[in-house]
């Protein structure tokens, strides 16, 4: 492989996912915390907050990509407060060339906006419901931190990227140099990564430890819900081990790209599938053979044969 792998922790990461999740509504219906989660909160948020969250929900989303950037690529601090004061008090032109070798097409004036419109939201989050969010959750971030920065002694790059994702492989691409992992709760089990030149952010969801150990696992649940659907097995059976595109799949299955997107997604989050990624951002999808390993293991596991 020709590109180093970080382990990256700061609770800056779960900021951000949180709050994106709650004003785009993205992928919620995939998500573990469900549209509930946003009901929740909602009933937590005074009207006149809401009010100005909602601000923020058709700006573009590419916008993520600067402030993900920005905390990737922090020069101090790692705690929220003191990076959110830093992010809003800095000149623009210093924040634009604090990352403009890895967003070249990035804007001066696209930088004033960012930071204008969302450092102030960014606050009023952390105030109104990410500061009181249980300390548990942090330390499931940093623990799985240091399980994964240890693992990274013992495995390649590339094995450690499949076992941390479930199954998201990154193929070679020339100009990739280095790949940042980090840890997530609110987007769990989605894994979602930003493109750079040069670099790959991509975020992981931590294994939370279930409630109740009379209860179904998580990951077998997800699991079984995936391969419930006649659809997504013959979409199993088809793709097997010869990577395809969402292109190539509608075209070859006659079925339209809205319809498989979401089969996708839960044979995805399952570990069922495994992601390609490759050069101009393409993504391939084909079976991840773990997958059935770990259905079998998780069933015998909570059956308990």
């Amino acid at each position: 492989m020709g590109y180093q792998v970080k382990i990256d922790v700061t609770p800056i990461y779960e900021l951000l996912n949180s709050f994106m999740v709650y004003v785009t509504r993205r992928w919620v219906q995939s998500l573990d915390i469900g549209p509930e989660w946003i009901h929740t909160v909602d009933s937590t948020l005074k009207e006149e907050v809401r009010d100005l969250l909602k601000e923020a929900s058709n700006w573009p989303f590419n916008d993520y990509d600067v402030l993900y950037a920005w905390t990737a690529l922090r020069e101090t601090t790692s705690e929220v407060e003191p990076f959110l004061k830093e992010i809003g008090t800095k000149p623009a032109d210093k924040l634009w060339k604090q990352v403009h070798h890895i967003l070249p097409d990035m804007t001066l004036e696209e930088t004033l906006r960012i930071r204008d419109d969302y450092i102030p939201l960014l606050k009023v989050w952390d105030e109104h419901y990410f500061q009181h969010l249980n300390p548990e959750l942090r330390k499931l971030i940093e623990e799985d931190s240091s399980e994964k920065e240890l693992l990274l002694t013992k495995m390649s790059p590339g094995q450690l990227i499949d076992y941390a994702t479930s199954g998201l492989m990154v193929e070679e691409m020339p100009d990739l140099q280095k790949i940042i992992l980090f840890p997530t709760v609110h987007n769990r089990p989605i894994n979602m990564y930003c493109f750079y030149k040069g670099m790959l952010l991509i975020q992981y969801p931590v294994d939370v430890p279930e409630h109740r150990e009379d209860e179904p696992p998580i990951n077998l649940l997800r699991l079984t819900e995936a391969i419930s659907n006649s659809e997504r097995l013959q979409l199993l059976r088809y793709i097997s081990n010869n990577p395809k595109s969402l292109q190539q799949l509608s075209e070859e299955l006659g079925q339209s790209e809205d319809r498989l997107r979401p089969h996708l997604m839960s044979l995805r989050v399952s570990g069922l599938l495994q992601t390609h990624l490759g050069q101009e951002q393409s993504e391939k999808y084909c079976l991840r053979p773990d997958g059935l390993s770990e259905l079998n293991m998780y069933l015998e596991s909570y059956i308990r044969l």
